[in-house]
């Protein structure tokens, strides 16, 4: 929305009168019911209720703080869009006593920004107190990696695949040792069993020389 004349003579007349004085305006929030969860498309319906039937004027200041003027609702319920801004089918408007009503048909991220009900009277402004209308802020979600995350990860998952010195080396021992030992142990037990063949051998072909001296 680009900042209407009228909105310039307003804020004209506050630099005239810095001192604005008077019971505040009051802005009620009748629909949404919880203005902090506002949707994209939702109907947003704001309330100024004065005491005087002066007509009253909605302003918005978006959150950049530029002003942009929205329209002006006259004491006979007639209502004067910004004359640049072109989008009057956007809003709706109305009057009963001395209570104005402004519509967002169908709430935008342009029409974020906080509002004012602002009230010309004995040449002084009077401004409600801003009512904060944002869209919720949306947070995302980081993706997560397949990489190690911990460092107990990254330190025990080498240590069960690459070798340990000393115990290849304790192993290495461990055979040589069962080499010395077992392979003679082995090798005295097949002189034992040769030496008792042989034995037996002699034996028998003893007994067969002396039966036959005995013939």
């Amino acid at each position: 929305m680009d900042t209407a004349p009228a909105l310039l003579l307003l804020l004209t007349l506050g630099c005239c009168c810095p001192g604005i004085y008077g019971q505040p305006l009051q802005i009620k929030v009748s629909s949404p019911k919880d203005i902090t969860q506002l949707r994209v498309g939702q109907r947003l319906e704001l309330e100024c209720q004065t005491y005087k039937r002066y007509g009253a004027s909605w302003i918005r200041q978006d959150k950049h703080g530029t002003l942009h003027f929205i329209v002006f609702i006259s004491s006979v319920s007639r209502a004067s869009f910004g004359e640049n801004q072109g989008t009057a089918h956007r809003f709706e408007t109305s009057k009963h006593n001395t209570v104005y009503r402004l519509v967002v048909k169908s709430f935008s991220p342009e029409d974020e920004g906080t509002y004012f009900c602002v009230m010309s009277l004995n040449q002084m402004l009077h401004f409600s107190p801003g009512q904060r209308a944002f869209l919720p802020v949306t947070t995302t979600v980081a993706p997560t990696t397949c990489g190690p995350t911990s460092k107990r990860g990254t330190t025990e998952e080498p240590n069960l695949k690459s070798p340990d010195p000393e115990g290849r080396m304790q192993k290495d021992l461990n055979f040589l040792c069962h080499i010395f030992i077992w392979v003679p142990l082995a090798g005295a037990c097949l002189l034992l069993l040769i030496a008792l063949v042989i034995t037996a051998v002699l034996c028998q072909q003893t007994r067969r020389r002396r039966c036959r001296c005995k013939r």
